[in-house]
């Protein structure tokens, strides 16, 4: 079995692996292999060029069309779409390889030990990455074992709370962020009776649709329970339709730019959703703060919020919220209180020194 990598760690790992190095990503459809690709190579001005490989029918789909050499009498190929053509190094992303069919997968072989393709070699520096879709859900090709040797090969798993920042920085509908969060085992489903390979499984892409579905709607009533139920499943679908139905918690802009409106409910909460408040307002002081307007208003309110915490008691809650200050996971959040909230730093080391 594959080692398994956080998103983070891929990152550490793109770093540290060598150009003349393939690697092989194993996990679920959906999960952001691609993206983070495309935006960690883009930083360093590297194009990416996915190949999803599931979906061609022939190796003609990937070395190109065959031509004769007038000059020569031979036959040549003329270069696919995507073969760069002025000598920059790029990023090949073959995309479902274990789905392709068996004669593309020897057309692979050489790419992957020597960067040609119908004997033309990639410019120097050149990089070939690929992904292999995991699940029994699957319609899967056995991989040639000398094509898999020719791969550093990791089990990408990134967490929840990776795609809960991610998903924050991207505009998320904070329900849909809230309701992960309780229900981290929804963020990415395994289908368990196949019915006809229809079955229908939450994954983080799907997340991202129902957000925006539901962007701008306060009434999520049973018509809006069946478009969700269409894109996560149904148990999915119910389960989030359900937690909207119950009691909706303050958002963490609303808490931090006008916390007097929401104090009486904040401290009416139990302790499981100030876990949520509190994972909401790191997430949003981590990704959501634009102007120094703004941050006025969280140095006021923030203190609050934390104050409340204490007077009322909830110190579950406080060491909760203490624990996310000092996680690792919210980095410019932490920096944000330390430069700009000296009294409140102080209160959150005294709580930690007195357990």
């Amino acid at each position: 079995m594959a080692i398994s990598v956080n998103s983070k760690e891929l990152i550490q790992l793109l770093d540290l692996t060598p150009a003349d190095q393939n690697i092989m990503l194993s996990g679920k459809h959906g999960i952001g292999k691609s993206e983070i690709l495309t935006k960690y190579f883009s930083s360093k001005g590297m194009k990416v060029v996915s190949l999803f490989l599931g979906q061609m029918s022939d190796p003609g789909d990937l070395i190109g069309l065959p031509y004769k050499n007038e000059k020569t009498g031979n036959t040549e190929f003329m270069p696919p779409y995507w073969f760069p053509t002025d000598g920059k190094p790029i990023v090949l992303f073959l995309d479902e390889l274990n789905r392709a069919r068996p004669e593309v997968l020897q057309t692979i072989m050489d790419l992957a030990l020597n960067k040609k393709l119908a004997g033309k070699q990639l410019p120097e520096g050149s990089r070939i990455i690929s992904a292999v879709n995991s699940g029994e859900e699957y319609q899967l090709t056995d991989l040639d074992p000398a094509l898999v040797s020719r791969f550093n090969i990791y089990n990408f798993r990134p967490t929840p709370s990776e795609w809960l920042l991610w998903a924050a920085e991207n505009g998320v509908d904070e329900r849909v962020l809230n309701f992960i969060q309780e229900h981290s085992d929804q963020l990415d489903g395994v289908a368990t009776d196949i019915d006809n390979g229809l079955e229908k499984t939450p994954d983080r892409r799907g997340w991202k649709r129902v957000s925006d579905m539901i962007e701008g709607v306060s009434d999520i009533d049973l018509i809006y329970k069946k478009l969700i139920s269409g894109i996560v499943g149904n148990q999915a679908g119910t389960l989030f339709f359900e937690y909207i139905s119950k009691k909706a918690l303050p958002s963490a802009k609303e808490i931090l730019l006008n916390y007097k409106k929401h104090e009486k409910t904040l401290k009416s909460l139990q302790l499981h959703e100030l876990s949520i408040v509190n994972e909401s307002l790191f997430r949003y002081m981590e990704t959501g703060l634009k102007d120094d307007k703004e941050k006025e208003k969280v140095k006021k309110n923030l203190p609050a919020y934390v104050e409340m915490l204490e007077k009322e008691n909830k110190n579950e809650a406080f060491a909760h919220w203490s624990s996310l200050f000092s996680g690792g996971n919210y980095p410019d959040t932490v920096m944000f209180i330390v430069s700009e909230m000296p009294e409140l730093l102080g209160k959150i080391q005294k709580f930690v020194d007195g357990i």
